[in-house]
């Protein structure tokens, strides 16, 4: 395909490289009158893995060529077009955090991104005198700058990766979620799929494991409950009852075209590690909030514990095997309808 004359080019350098794809445009002219010649003066866009992302770079140039500066562009214009378009899509609690995060850095406001090194940001960290929570928040800001700067071929490499925040000695990790915490998570659920499945997993009593690995053979909508067929434990193995309340969840992930209820955004099942680390993990630093997967486990049984449901209804729901008698071992099965009306009173 011939590019329009004025528009740039896209050329592919020799050798192995990882971004052998170069796009270029015509910025001037150098004229030497004496000897008669005249060279084009170049600005080079950036280096790319393919041509594609090559000469979409080049469009995006044309468009607008001020986002390509790279090399002058500071930390202070890297957020303010991060925040642009991020603020959008964010509560007013999160905008609020990261703006507190972001006051923090003025020492480092007018620097070039590209000349931002580890030692700037740790001195950030080191100095700033904020508590855990709010060294999480920074660091996540930090995080998030570096992810827009490589998406846009403004730096090389992420930093923040390196940042050390140490560890909270403040405070223990929350067994728990709490009420207000649980309240967030309502507020934050509509358009959020992964939200969903945390309150999925807090309305089940279900380890993460156990709903990761939910087929939706093994799910029955109209009565609201699933089978869990693989567990840690025999009694694990076990019919969950789904609250009215989280039922609709159940039915948006069931329409996905999977054999998985819970999936990748590519439509493959959801593996342990890609949850935690790509969904879990990140949404929790976000909200600056201290629990693990198996906390959920916990708030489900301190939830029905609270509705004074019965011990032996609470322990057949989540799969408990420890300290039940001989008769709570013989009345093995119950009727969905108790298990059901157990989970809609929480």
């Amino acid at each position: 395909m011939r590019l329009p004359n004025g528009f740039g080019s896209v050329y592919k350098l020799s050798g192995k490289r990882r971004r052998p794809w170069v796009a270029r445009k015509t910025i001037g002219w150098n004229n030497n009158i004496e000897k008669g010649t005249c060279y084009p003066i170049y600005k080079v866009i950036g280096y790319y893995e393919n041509k594609k992302n090559a000469l979409k770079a080049l469009v995006d140039f044309n468009e607008n060529p001020n986002i390509f500066d790279n090399a002058s562009i500071t930390f202070k214009e890297i957020y303010e077009k991060w925040s642009d378009k991020k603020f959008e899509n964010i509560s007013r609690s999160h905008v609020l955090g990261y703006r507190a995060a972001y006051k923090v850095c003025d020492s480092i406001y007018d620097m070039n991104f590209k000349d931002i090194k580890t030692v700037h940001l740790q001195d950030i960290i080191d100095t700033c005198g904020k508590n855990y929570p709010t060294l999480r928040k920074i660091k996540v800001l930090f995080n998030q700058l570096y992810a827009y700067a490589l998406k846009n071929d403004i730096c090389d490499k992420d930093y923040s990766k390196f940042v050390d925040i140490g560890k909270d000695t403040t405070s223990k990790q929350k067994d728990k979620f709490s009420n207000d915490d649980i309240d967030k998570l309502w507020k934050m659920v509509e358009g959020n799929e992964y939200v969903q499945v945390i309150l999925m997993l807090i309305y089940t009593g279900v380890r993460i494991s156990e709903l990761l690995d939910l087929k939706k053979e093994d799910i029955n909508l109209e009565e609201q409950y699933f089978f869990v067929r693989k567990s840690k434990t025999d009694n694990g193995v076990r019919q969950v009852p789904i609250a009215n309340k989280i039922l609709p969840f159940f039915k948006h992930w069931y329409k996905k075209p999977n054999e998985y209820l819970i999936c990748t955004n590519d439509n493959k099942k959801m593996l342990y590690r890609n949850y935690l680390d790509s969904y879990w993990k990140p949404f929790i630093d976000e909200l600056s909030l201290d629990y693990t997967p198996h906390s959920t486990r916990h708030t489900t049984i301190s939830l029905l514990a609270a509705a004074n449901i019965n011990q032996t209804i609470i322990k057949k729901i989540v799969g408990h095997s420890g300290a039940m008698t001989l008769t709570e071992k013989v009345y093995t099965h119950f009727d969905i309808k108790p298990l059901l009306d157990a989970v809609n009173s929480i």
